[in-house]
């Protein structure tokens, strides 16, 4: 088979991969194997699954390095494996069980028309909500959305731990992270930095679900403070301002409206850093690429090359001073000044 053809087929079977590791994680697998070699019979039976699908099922997961399999059907976790159970501290089980669970997949299905069309997106399409209506309405989808983005906010904040190592933070008196979530990214930035305080601004029922939230984990409680409203009408006054992950929700016109809401609370020199996948040019293969299709199928917003960033933040009154990118990293963190 020739290089092409062979590539070609490769991401024809993609959905077989996806979807045997998504069965893998929705029935128990990775959680019940352990490090020690178990049958595969004794691995049914502690899942209530039937033993002839589910060994073929285990054999078709050994095959994708998810586990490993000895001659006499024994089965024990792979490195790769051991990050699809709950309790490990990298965890990507939650992001398994969103991304290809049934919900998604009913968002996907729709590409075409969604292309052929220019809107509107799969999920508008398949049920009718945007992203934040949806995670009102379906209470099991918005619980796996959350515990998704929980497991993503502890990669994503090394990422950007690494991305703004030669910044830094302690040369600002208070940052604030706009719509961050549980604060995991604000409180592994301040950890070592004992004299920056800090602020979380998120929506009321994220503010309320403090059982979640990092600061006391992460023993910054005494200088994170988290504050419910929303980032189209008003943001806390800091000296940096941190947006992970938000602009790409927007169209071009929202994200005018949530910079220039905060730029009406930072002061002139305040520094914004915003923290996405930024697309790079032609010929070069990257996961913001693929995420921006995501982005047609399940939001109104886009992925950005680092020049449709600058011309949101120009019309904002805020100036483009560095992208901060590292190799290996696939974020980018986009500086820019308040003028």
């Amino acid at each position: 088979m020739s290089d092409a053809k062979a590539h070609v087929t490769d991401l024809i079977f993609g959905r077989w991969r996806s979807q045997t590791l998504y069965a893998g994680v929705e029935l128990g697998v990775f959680d019940v194997v352990g490090d020690h070699p178990t049958h595969a019979v004794e691995i049914a039976d502690l899942l209530d699954i039937d033993r002839g699908y589910g060994y073929r099922l285990l054999r078709a997961l050994g095959s994708l390095g998810l586990l490993s399999e000895t001659s006499d059907r024994r089965f024990s976790l792979t490195p790769a494996g051991e990050l699809l159970q709950e309790d490990h501290p990298e965890s990507l089980q939650a992001v398994a069980l969103l991304e290809e669970g049934p919900t998604h997949y009913a968002m996907w299905k729709h590409l075409p028309d969604i292309v052929r069309e220019g809107g509107p997106n799969g999920r508008q399409r398949e049920f009718g909500y945007t992203g934040l209506d949806h995670l009102e309405a379906d209470p099991e989808y918005a619980a796996r959305f959350h515990d998704s983005m929980t497991s993503l906010s502890r990669m994503e904040s090394a990422w950007v731990e690494v991305l703004l190592s030669e910044v830094g933070v302690s040369g600002f008196d208070h940052v604030c992270d706009v719509g961050g979530g549980h604060g995991h990214l604000l409180c592994t930035l301040l950890q070592d930095v004992p004299d920056v305080e800090g602020t979380v601004l998120e929506l009321p029922s994220v503010v309320d679900a403090e059982d979640q939230h990092w600061h006391e984990r992460m023993g910054v409680s005494d200088r994170v403070t988290f504050v419910a409203g929303d980032f189209f009408e008003e943001v806390p006054p800091a000296d940096a301002y941190l947006l992970k992950h938000i602009l790409h929700d927007w169209t071009d016109e929202e994200c005018v409206e949530i910079l220039s809401t905060i730029r009406e609370s930072a002061p002139v020199d305040a520094r914004l850093f915003v923290c996405e996948l930024v697309v790079p040019g032609p010929g070069h293969s990257h996961l913001a690429k693929l995420m921006d299709v995501h982005m047609m199928v399940s939001a109104n917003g886009r992925e950005r090359t680092e020049s449709e960033y600058v011309d949101l933040f120009e019309t904002a009154d805020f100036e483009h001073v560095e992208t901060h990118q590292v190799e290996g990293v696939p974020m980018s963190a986009v500086e820019a000044l308040a003028v």
